[in-house]
């Protein structure tokens, strides 16, 4: 099992420990990314054993207050709206994406997407980043397979994205710089990703992509042996509190971060778990969302604009 499948199979092992999937379910996905009953059963044993009684809690040890019917997740008020666009891919590859566009870019944001693919809520990011004063393309990683809107089924685009070699994510993520270069033109650019996607952002400065003023990845996991000596990217990275199984990597994101000599910041928001900024999830947070995309707004505007 590779380190990408390796986190996601026990990505959803703990969804099932928290209670958000079935048994049956999480046997059914945790098949499909290759996973034998045997082994599929022994992950979740011991993901239910790690996990406890946790659930996602603030810091007063209460559930999350749910966000009123009336109140936006954070930016959505002055959001953009985004159009789906593609753009030249590796190795003569078209690529699909959704592109939001500043009024007036103070810089641009390549948004990684969650590993279900390219979804409504990551071109509401993208739209909500635009808004802000940053122009956003979110790439879709499952381009060579027809697209995330080719799959019916969630659990198979995420069985899909396991099975994609990071040299290819590498490239299509490097394309994606390359379209931001071309649609704004003598700005920064940054990078942006989600659980799945922050690993990809952490893998896409592993890979020494030079031309990133900064990158912000969100309880993302960290790639075996990180090396980010080729990046010049100044690191916002953010963890949550309750999420273990990602916090783990914390200590050697930061060494690795120090090794380079990056300009970075490690942040953990209390009283939240993996996946909080999602406000189509059940562990979305507001509070905990909110203060992160206010962090990310400042981190930009000292390093990308």
């Amino acid at each position: 099992m590779t380190p990408l499948q390796r986190y996601i199979a026990e990505e959803i092992a703990v969804d099932h420990a928290d209670g958000l999937i079935t048994r049956r379910e999480a046997l059914r996905r945790l098949g499909l990314i290759g996973l034998g009953v045997a082994a599929a059963t022994s992950l979740l044993a011991a993901c239910s054993d790690d996990q406890g009684a946790t659930t996602a809690t603030s810091a007063s040890g209460e559930p999350p207050p749910p966000p009123g019917e009336d109140v936006q997740p954070p930016g959505a008020a002055d959001a953009v709206a985004t159009e789906s666009v593609t753009l030249p891919g590796p190795e003569g590859r078209t690529l699909q994406g959704a592109w939001a566009a500043a009024a007036e870019p103070r810089g641009a944001v390549l948004v990684i997407h969650e590993n279900k693919g390219l979804t409504d809520h990551i071109r509401s990011v993208a739209g909500r980043f635009a808004g802000a004063g940053y122009s956003a393309l979110a790439v879709d990683l499952l381009s060579e397979e027809g697209g995330t809107a080719s799959f019916t089924d969630p659990a198979h685009a995420t069985a899909a994205l396991a099975k994609v070699p990071p040299e290819r994510f590498v490239a299509d993520m490097s394309a994606g710089v390359d379209e931001l270069e071309r649609r704004v033109p003598n700005k920064k650019a940054a990078a942006v990703g989600f659980c799945f996607g922050g690993g990809m952002v952490w893998l896409l400065l592993a890979s020494g992509e030079p031309r990133l003023a900064a990158a912000v990845p969100f309880y993302g996991p960290l790639p075996d042996n990180a090396n980010f000596s080729g990046s010049r990217a100044a690191v916002l990275a953010i963890y949550a509190e309750q999420d273990a199984r990602v916090n783990a990597s914390r200590d050697a994101a930061a060494a690795a971060l120090d090794r380079a000599a990056l300009p970075h910041e490690i942040v953990t928001i209390p009283g939240a778990d993996h996946a909080f900024f999602n406000d189509t999830g059940q562990r979305y947070n507001p509070a905990a969302a909110t203060d992160a995309y206010d962090r990310v707004l400042d981190w930009f505007d000292e390093y990308v604009r």
